[in-house]
């Protein structure tokens, strides 16, 4: 990370006065050296100085209405008039004669002198109620001494880290136990100063700076790799209850209590509102001088609220981020930037965040949001800027589709362009599934099972646009021959072939993206493996890590000649792997009690790991074959409304839901448009994958996916075409009873699409599911016990 220039500065006049008030127990000592600088460099004579110390204070005694020191004013009063007199004296007539750089340099030999004194008792004061710069500088006093010294006042130094922490980060305990161990006064220092306004930084702008710091020791290891996060500056959470208050914005926040009929109709007027609101002066000022350091580079305002990352809960998506391009003129691109700083402080009540709050018990939580400001990574290529590689990683890997794969090793999902491409689900595209403890393994191995599950469309920021777009992804590639030999595979019809070093992109040329240049060279899995590894550690618990990579060609190898590349890679962001589900019974237990002649849902042979769902009363069923023929966009839409509206009136986690394609897509024609918030009671999601498609893609790693997984809504996927091993009982799905007029009489008209099924009352029990992980097979039954 290279450094930010200072947003906090003071000015000459005051700053030596502010430096030595950071310094009460030693600043008598300093002033007293900064008067012998005046002495011993004939500025003035200590006689004349005390003189002048004396007429100073009788002149402050008279503008107070007093004429006699002996008389009017008692001994000790005058005495210590006069001791303040002859340090604002001396404050003076050092600025004027020697400034501040002076000052730095004896304030730097009293406190080493101090630190090398093995006698040095620690200095007393309350860190809680203690100045930044006092805090700073002590514990700057404890890491400059020798490992041995440190150690005696290793207490001093943790308490001072701590509060900071909370002042600056986070006042989250698991948080806390981890930063005091890994960040430095220095970092604190460098965050302080990088900081708009006042309060915390947020969750996720404080999870990246952690990840950062945990992986030097990973950097450290790579000769040809190294590890950075964005230049990086933040909008302190204190701003925007300032930003209400200036625009009479505070109603706003009892959207929480609404209806989430209510809030969804009421946010788009919402964002109207801040997008028409002034933000603090000092901010605009602050912001401009930002632009102005990143020169030309495009800038995304990134969310960071208290509960964001959280150890907990990941809030994975809830906020929004706004990527600008900044090829405007300066005054275009700080407006684009002031209004993105506008669209997410709005996001704080968005519908999306606000149900995420509710179903966690949180929407009564003081949720204040910080602005991360960062240079996007990537660079130009041609009308395109983009990073080489971007992606998501995970400490841990639940999708082990072969019985080599080790689950405790990691898993990535990796795409060429800005990452949004590898966190979203998106229809007809992949990203490279990459386990970390084997990554030549595929999904699909064969020719055309890589020509399918391959990304064809890339994110970029547009030059000509101006803008976020999205392109086909030979149109972005074309002319980056350093990165085509990496990513792509040349399609011959018959075979898929590395692409060759130095070759032009023809029109004749059929690319597919496979990354297996990439995978064989040894760093890149090695370095996110390592990362993953370290974290893990470090965190004490499982981590989702969201990264980009800057790759540079490098000088040909010892060995077989190849080109040895350096990689640059960038912590976008970090978190705790939260999941909650509970298992009363272990899968074997719960597959004892189910026996042969027990009524089955459906059974189908998975990858997935073990797990166990035990009590599923209802069914909301979508039945794929109506849905794939409707036409009217409006009526796939009041489909997905009314499963908002069966998410809150059928019993929590005691239903399920069975339906076409990928759920949490945008796309309509191929899902049921729904969001996490709208099914986030329900504690199964059985995906029926199109016809057309090989196998079920269960998009582990999107935003959607993580809150799924996080929510302990157990998820499966299934073809309708008969193949072996699988079944369902489309009879119990299609002919049952239908609830739906009972729980919604206003839907009666979508009864041929959508059913509710009572469970109890069609089966005579609960439904239990599980998946066994040693016959690789996932089974759902009717079990009265």
């Amino acid at each position: 990370m290279t450094s930010n220039p200072p947003l906090r500065t003071t000015t000459p006049t005051i700053d030596i006065y502010i430096k030595l008030a950071q310094y009460p127990i030693l600043a008598d000592r300093l002033r007293e050296r900064m008067r012998q600088e005046l002495f011993g460099r004939g500025i003035i004579e200590r006689e004349s100085f005390e003189q002048e110390v004396r007429e100073l204070s009788i002149a402050s005694q008279r503008r107070e209405g007093l004429g006699d020191p002996y008389y009017e004013e008692d001994s000790q009063t005058w005495q210590l008039r006069m001791d303040r007199i002859r340090d604002m004296h001396t404050d003076a007539l050092f600025a004027d004669n020697f400034g501040s750089a002076r000052l730095d340099a004896l304030i730097e030999e009293v406190l080493n002198s101090r630190s090398s004194d093995p006698n040095m008792e620690a200095i007393s004061f309350n860190p809680e109620i203690a100045p930044w710069e006092m805090l700073f500088q002590q514990g700057e006093i404890y890491e400059r001494m020798s490992p041995s010294e440190r150690e005696r006042h290793a207490h001093h130094l943790e308490e001072i880290k701590v509060v900071l922490i909370k002042r600056l980060m986070s006042d989250q305990l698991p948080y806390i136990g981890v930063a005091k161990r890994v960040l430095t006064i220095r970092d604190l220092r460098q965050i302080y100063l990088s900081l708009i306004g006042t309060g915390k930084i947020g969750g996720k702008a404080a999870g990246i700076y952690l990840a950062w710091r945990i992986l030097h020791d990973v950097d450290e290891t790579f000769d040809n790799a190294t590890i950075n996060i964005p230049d990086s500056f933040f909008i302190g959470t204190d701003v925007i209850y300032e930003f209400f208050l200036m625009n009479k914005l505070e109603h706003h926040m009892n959207q929480k209590y609404r209806t989430v009929q209510e809030m969804r109709s009421e946010y788009p007027r919402i964002v109207e509102d801040f997008l028409a609101a002034r933000l603090p002066d000092y901010v605009v000022t602050q912001v401009r001088e930002v632009l102005a350091s990143l020169g030309n580079s495009p800038v995304v305002v990134r969310s960071s609220s208290l509960l964001e990352d959280n150890f907990g809960y990941s809030f994975a998506g809830k906020y929004s981020s706004y990527i600008c391009p900044n090829q405007g003129t300066p005054k275009e691109n700080l407006t684009a930037v002031l209004d993105a700083i506008r669209r997410v402080y709005a996001s704080t009540v968005n519908p999306e965040a606000l149900r995420y709050r509710k179903k966690y018990g949180l929407i009564d939580y003081d949720e204040r949001m910080a602005i991360l400001l960062q240079r996007v990574t990537g660079r130009w290529n041609g009308d395109y800027f983009y990073p080489d590689v971007a992606g998501v990683g995970f400490s841990i890997n639940p999708f082990c589709w072969t019985p080599e794969i080790r689950p405790d090793v990691g898993f990535l999902r990796v795409v060429t362009g800005l990452s949004t491409r590898a966190v979203e689900r998106v229809d007809q595209d992949y990203p490279r599934l990459i386990p970390l403890s084997h990554p030549h393994l595929r999904t699909d191995s064969s020719v055309e099972g890589r020509r399918i599950y391959a990304q064809r469309i890339m994110a970029a920021i547009g030059r000509k646009q101006n803008s976020m777009t999205t392109i086909p992804v030979r149109e972005g590639l074309e002319g980056n021959e350093h990165l085509l030999p990496l990513i792509a595979t040349l399609d011959t019809g018959n075979d898929l072939l590395p692409f060759p070093e130095g070759h032009e992109l023809t029109d004749s040329d059929h690319i597919v993206l496979t990354f297996d240049g990439l995978i064989e060279d040894p760093t890149f899995p090695d370095i996110m493996r390592e990362s993953l590894d370290r974290l893990e550690k470090v965190y004490r618990e499982p981590v989702d890590l969201e990264f980009a990579i800057e790759i540079e060609p490098g000088s040909a190898g010892p060995q077989d000649g190849r080109a040895v590349h350096n990689y640059r890679l960038y912590i976008l962001e970090c978190r705790p792997l939260n999941e909650r589900r509970s298992q009363p019974r272990t899968p074997k237990e719960l597959k004892e009690v189910m026996s042969d002649t027990s009524r089955r849902l459906f059974s189908m042979p998975t990858r997935r790991p073990a797990g166990t769902v035990e009590a599923i009363d209802y069914l909301v069923f979508v039945d794929p074959e109506v849905y794939y023929d409707i036409e009217d966009e409006a009526r796939r839409q009041a489909i997905a409304d009314a499963v908002t509206a069966l998410n809150d009136l059928l019993p929590a986690s005691r239903f399920g839901l069975i339906g076409p394609g990928r759920w949490g897509s945008a796309n309509s024609r191929l899902s049921v448009p729904i969001t996490f918030g709208d099914i986030n009671n329900s504690g199964l999601l059985v995906e029926i994958s199109p016809s057309y498609t090989p196998a079920p893609e269960l998009a582990y790693g999107t935003d959607f996916f993580e809150d799924v997984i996080d929510a302990g809504i157990f998820v499966l996927g299934i073809q309708p075409a008969p193949q072996e091993g699988t079944m369902m009982d489309w009879d119990l799905l299609r002919q049952s009873p239908n609830r739906l007029s009972f729980y919604l009489p206003e839907a009666t008209d979508l009864e041929d699409v959508l059913r509710v099924i009572d469970l109890q009352a069609v089966a005579g029990s609960s439904l239990k599911v599980v998946i066994d992980d040693e016959a690789n097979e996932a089974i759902a039954s009717f079990v009265s016990s």
